[in-house]
């Protein structure tokens, strides 16, 4: 008899992109982090790659990645985003992978997901069979293999889902046990109704009126709600023992006790559940007598036995079949009292309307220029992948009916890319929560509002509207908010981003920042032809002419852009489009003689003049480039600031001490220049390439005979990176006791100051050090040298919480 446990994690977060720019934007709910998925990452994702294990003392015996041994996806848009801003938790999750299929029998435990997370069943044939081509094919370009099965987003699913995985050559799925409509067993004639007895702990076969068959796994869903839901994260060992307990004494055949829940649920919604999820993981590979696994290898060792018909449009988070994402059907996450989420029924409307406008246009659009409009849309996925101009001008000459120059070339891949963001705007999150005007709904508004701008451009349609029209009947739960037009006005169509756009962020970055080299933003390339400063008192002027290139459509313009900045903090910039050279020329010799003469009027009339249509100010600009060109606009100033207290400091450190030492509070001014410089000094400290244990115990001791409180925002930073600098240098050379000496040292100073550090990386380098160089080390007969490196690490070890060597 052959028993198994297999746990499956759903790892995704929606795409978060501005859709104009590509870039996610700050997000202040996800504070202290950039945004939700750093936070998340930093929670979850890179903490299930190092799992801990801890012994009866709390020390750390074990360092292990969890996706080694349970089943996962990712959603493809979120590696997208790791494999940038992650990239080690991105490793991780590949080598993962491969380590599995050592484990498993040759079968990896990633599985793929439809690309973007739509609602399957209440997609259209075509956009069925796009998700699920890009999902395979983003699938096979990371984990450089082909997938055995994949997850279906929230479970939903239909037959002609399961026929489109089916002709991909998806192997099988996973499902929530109410999805199973009947069964029976294979060869015979009698169904049987799949209810509370319904045996999950084996495969079944859903054959599909095609001919084709695919496999389906049914997780069990009372411990999957409890993992996800009831607390059984908190320990362990029970989880470990509940798994056990899904296995049947009776049952003398193959079993396999599934569990399926969000990743998330692993570190993020419930901290150290990671920890828990590596405990159970491990109790049960040492029991002995059951063995994990996953769905792939179950599958090749005991094919179904057993036929299933499911039950068509259902999902595992909602009751009422597929209506979370169409109607106002009860199920909801938090909200208000007496909040609805009416608005999803005329949110859905205002999409179908638009996806159903623009894809006979599409088609009429892309037919003289395409073999086939819609097979390219499938094979667009290897553009996405990769924006590299060769392989972009190559997808191009694959798909087109007849040789592509500049121009059509830049169409068709306007028409791709309205094609993809037509799918984006169906991302399941958007219904998902409480409110229209919540950042999941806003963001696929973003994704539609890219859509009828790519219209107007593509097809000469104004679609904005009639699509507003439809979106108006959605009303919000917030009353200041109103409806769904209002949520577009105000949430959405601030973020749509065009080429003047564009050149302003560049314009004013260039400026205030003053970065000649400069040579992209956000999606675009930015090669500039002449640049000009102009320099008078109170005043500085940048002009200049380039061409910005979109690196998504390679559509590019001449641009002309002039940067002010006539006072501290007002920035403005001026954008004008395809200049001739003659004016452009003339602009500079105006601006030059304007300039010299001091003329403010004559400045402003030149500026309107030639730029009549596109100004902006630091406001107009995203948040993330408004906070970055303060911090430049700051720079000098609090350089000034921190100098003036510094010498107010110098001058009265023994006044401070005389103070302290006689336990009276110094006065304001004095404390906080004294607070300010010590601060800097020890977070400069720390970020030397080389951190000095002298200079920072210095910086330290001066602190504290000051009495003068430790700045953790600024220093937390500082030191993490500072520790993780040195760990991964010590890793880099263990066998250097000089290194090990002063990360010793620089820790034990670190842990001093009484400010929270995470120390997760520094942890993982020295556990793998002392797991693998610390044998090799005690075997050298020098033995002064083995006593000094061993000391050290044991001293590091200790204040890591890392448990001896044995």
């Amino acid at each position: 008899m052959e028993r198994c446990v297999c746990i499956h994690g759903h790892f995704y977060q929606p795409p978060r992109e501005n859709p104009w720019l590509e870039l996610i934007e700050e997000q202040e709910s996800a504070h202290p982090f950039h945004d939700w998925n750093e936070r998340i990452n930093k929670e979850c994702y890179a903490t299930n790659a190092s799992a801990r294990i801890l012994n009866d003392q709390g020390k750390i015996i074990r360092i292990v990645s969890n996706y080694e041994r349970i089943s996962f996806n990712f959603g493809p848009t979120l590696l997208s985003w790791m494999e940038e801003y992650a990239p080690e938790t991105y490793q991780a999750v590949l080598e993962a992978d491969i380590e599995s299929r050592r484990r498993f029998s040759g079968h990896g435990s990633a599985i793929a997901q439809a690309y973007n997370h739509m609602i399957m069943p209440l997609a259209g044939p075509r956009d069925k069979r796009t998700q699920v081509v890009w999902g395979i094919r983003d699938f096979e370009s990371r984990f450089r293999r082909s997938p055995e099965g994949m997850w279906l987003p929230e479970t939903a699913v239909d037959i002609d889902t399961l026929e489109a995985l089916a002709e991909s050559g998806i192997k099988y799925t996973i499902l929530a046990p109410h999805q199973a409509r009947r069964f029976r067993r294979i060869g015979e004639r009698p169904w049987q109704d799949a209810g509370p007895n319904f045996n999950y702990r084996q495969p079944y076969l859903q054959r599909l009126p095609s001919g084709r068959e695919i496999a389906i796994f049914f997780y069990h869903g009372v411990t999957s709600r409890a993992i996800a839901f009831e607390g059984l994260l908190n320990n362990g060992l029970v989880l470990a023992q509940r798994l056990l307990a899904g296995l049947s004494p009776d049952d003398q055949g193959p079993q396999i006790m599934s569990v399926a829940t969000d990743g998330e649920t692993f570190g993020h919604h419930h901290r150290f559940g990671e920890m828990a999820l590596a405990y159970a993981l491990d109790h049960i590979e040492q029991s002995g007598s059951v063995k994990l696994t996953n769905y792939g290898e179950f599958l090749e060792r005991f094919p179904p036995a057993h036929e299933v018909e499911i039950q068509e449009n259902t999902a595992w988070s909602c009751a009422h079949g597929l209506e979370r994402w169409q109607s106002d059907c009860g199920c909801h996450v938090g909200g208000g009292p007496g909040w609805n989420q009416a608005w999803r029924k005329p949110l859905r409307e205002a999409l179908d309307w638009l996806r159903d406008y623009v894809h006979p246009l599409f088609f009429a659009k892309a037919q003289p220029h395409l073999v086939s409009p819609w097979r390219a849309r499938d094979e667009y996925i290897s553009v996405i992948l990769d924006r590299n101009p060769e392989n972009v001008a190559s997808f191009l000459a694959a798909q087109a009916s007849r040789p592509v120059n500049e121009t059509t070339g830049v169409e068709v891949l306007r028409l791709l890319e309205l094609q993809r963001h037509a799918m984006l705007m169906y991302t399941s999150c958007g219904w998902f929560f409480d409110d229209i005007s919540g950042i999941e709904t806003t963001q696929i508004l973003q994704y539609a509002a890219r859509v009828i701008q790519l219209a107007d451009v593509c097809f000469g349609e104004k679609l904005e509207s009639r699509f507003l029209q439809i979106l108006g009947r959605a009303k919000s739960n917030i009353p200041r908010l109103g409806t769904g037009r209002r949520v577009y006005a105000e949430l959405v169509r601030p973020a749509v981003a065009d080429m003047p756009t564009i050149g302003a962020h560049y314009a004013v970055r260039a400026l205030i920042c003053e970065d000649r080299s400069t040579t992209g933003f956000a999606c675009y390339d930015i090669s500039p032809e002449d640049i000009r400063d102009f320099q008078a008192e109170g005043l500085n002027m940048r002009i200049g002419r380039g061409r910005l290139i979109s690196r998504l459509t390679t559509e590019s313009e001449v641009i002309t852009f002039a940067a002010l900045r006539p006072g501290s903090y007002d920035v403005r910039a001026y954008i004008a489009s395809n200049i001739e050279k003659d004016r452009y020329d003339a602009l500079v010799k105006e601006a030059s003689e304007a300039v010299h003469d001091f003329d403010a009027g004559a400045i402003s009339r030149l500026l309107q003049r030639h730029f009549p249509e596109h100004e902006y100010s630091l406001q107009s600009l995203t948040r993330d480039e408004r906070g970055r060109v303060l911090d430049c606009l700051l720079l000098d100033t609090i350089g000034e600031a921190e100098e003036v207290h510094r010498r107010l400091y110098e001058k009265e450190a023994p006044l401070l001490r005389f103070f302290t030492e006689m336990n009276r509070v110094p006065p304001l001014a004095l404390r906080n220049s004294a607070q300010l410089v010590l601060n800097a000094d020890l977070r400069r400290s720390f970020e030397a390439e080389e951190p000095e244990p002298e200079r920072i115990k210095a910086a330290i001791k001066q602190a504290r005979i000051g009495g003068i409180a430790l700045d953790a925002v600024t220093l937390g930073p500082a030191v993490e990176s500072a520790l993780e600098r040195l760990s991964e240098r010590f890793f880099e050379s263990p066998h250097d006791v000089s290194r090990i000496e002063r990360l010793r040292q620089t820790t034990t100073l670190a842990l001093g100051l009484g400010i929270p550090v995470d120390l997760r990386r520094v942890q993982n380098y020295v556990f793998e050090i002392q797991s693998w160089v610390y044998p090799e080390i005690k075997a050298q007969t020098d033995r002064d040298y083995v006593t000094s490196w061993t000391m050290q690490l044991q001293a590091l070890t200790d204040m890591l919480g890392i448990a001896a060597a044995g």
